[in-house]
């Protein structure tokens, strides 16, 4: 009997940083990689963000044409032959709901004992494009032997309501290093030294990719509010996107230039959650926004639009408000909090608690993960919808 591990390929867009690719990489990294290995099947050729931290794990990484609708036969053709040559793996998880309808039943046919699709959002670009997604998900619970989502939004948007009622869903929480996020004093004046942040100014923050969905637009409108009305207030943005441009150009001309700080993309983005005195999440869709889970470990007050997930909602630092309302709202609330005297180490704790009892904590995930990969039924501890 073979002592190699089990490999299960994981289906992502890159290895770039992003939502689906962080979870995916703290579930990686708390796994017992004597019994599960984690591959990758990507949609580009260039190195990512997580390229070498996936080889140094034992992972291997493998690529196919990006989907692009006329190239439907390429794509087809390169899956096929991939799965031809490779049928080592126990199962094939998919992260990429925009086009799992097509990959997994390949899989499937190819003789792979498991097939998953993971949705992990609760809408679509706009434009064509969402239209052709929404299209491409219909007939994925049909597809696939499990579906899986991280919150009812996700699987209402990418399994349908018919799915979701007869039980077709499991939700598998979008789980975190809750011990990684932790509040500490001296990580908070390091950082805020590196960013020449004083430490009487008080620091809005934000993690998300400068998308369409991310509404960073609204975001810059309320920090144009609370800076009206506190000038001792600076906004810290971390994040990549096409929007990034725009968004730079609407700060510089309400005259906030030098009072938000763009940042980029961090490996490391624990740190800068130190630096944060409150986070404002303002999207128009999201699955379970990991980041808005790591802002609560680290004992940060939350402010987030009322059409993200409740689910979210792990502790009491979390606050809901409309993206319909004017930004003078969120303004208002953010500036009553702002003379609440925190206690951000007893914050952090019990909020890391109650993050583990609700199964957010990676490590328990890594465990129930395991024995589901390796038994290929339903994962104990998670919910069926």
């Amino acid at each position: 009997m073979s002592n190699e591990p089990k490999r299960v390929l994981h289906v992502l867009g890159t290895t770039n940083l992003g939502g689906a690719e962080s979870r995916v990489m703290e579930l990686y990294r708390s796994i017992d990689r004597e019994k599960i290995q984690f591959d990758f099947l990507i949609h580009t050729e260039k190195e990512g963000h997580y390229t070498k931290e996936i080889l140094a794990l034992g992972g291997r990484i493998y690529s196919v044409p990006r989907f692009k609708v006329y190239n439907i036969t390429e794509y087809k053709k390169a899956l096929r032959s991939f799965f031809s040559e490779h049928k080592e793996f126990v199962a094939v998880h998919g992260h990429m709901t925009s086009t799992a309808s097509i990959y997994l039943p390949i899989a499937r046919r190819a003789g792979i004992p498991v097939t998953i699709a993971h949705a992990r959002s609760a809408g679509v670009d706009k434009g064509i494009k969402g239209v052709i997604t929404k299209i491409l998900r219909k007939p994925i619970a049909d597809r696939v032997d499990y579906c899986f989502t991280c919150s009812t939004e996700a699987a209402l948007a990418v399994f349908g309501q018919n799915n979701v009622k007869r039980g077709r869903v499991i939700t598998i929480p979008n789980a975190i290093d809750v011990d990684r996020f932790a509040f500490n004093d001296n990580v908070r004046n390091t950082v805020r030294k590196e960013l020449g942040i004083d430490n009487d100014k008080f620091v809005i923050g934000h993690v998300g990719r400068f998308g369409f969905m991310k509404n960073h637009k609204y975001l810059i409108e309320i920090f144009n509010e609370v800076y009206s009305k506190n000038n001792n207030a600076l906004l810290v943005l971390i994040g990549k996107g096409e929007l990034q441009d725009e968004i730079k150009s609407q700060a510089e001309a309400l005259g906030l230039r030098d009072k938000v700080m763009f940042l980029g993309t961090h490996s490391d983005v624990e740190r800068y959650y130190q630096a944060f005195d409150y986070f404002v999440f303002p999207s128009i869709f999201e699955g379970l926004p990991g980041s808005v889970a790591e802002a609560q470990a680290s004992g940060l007050k939350c402010l987030v639009s009322d059409k993200v997930t409740g689910e979210v909602g792990l502790t009491p630092l979390v606050k809901y408000r409309s993206i319909e309302e004017p930004a003078v709202e969120w303004a208002k609330v953010i500036l009553e909090d702002m003379n609440l005297t925190d206690d951000r180490i007893k914050d952090s704790k019990q909020a890391q608690e109650m993050i583990r009892s609700k199964g957010f904590d990676v490590r328990q995930q890594a465990s129930l993960m395991t024995d589901f990969y390796i038994k290929g039924t339903n994962p104990p501890g998670f919910v069926t919808k």
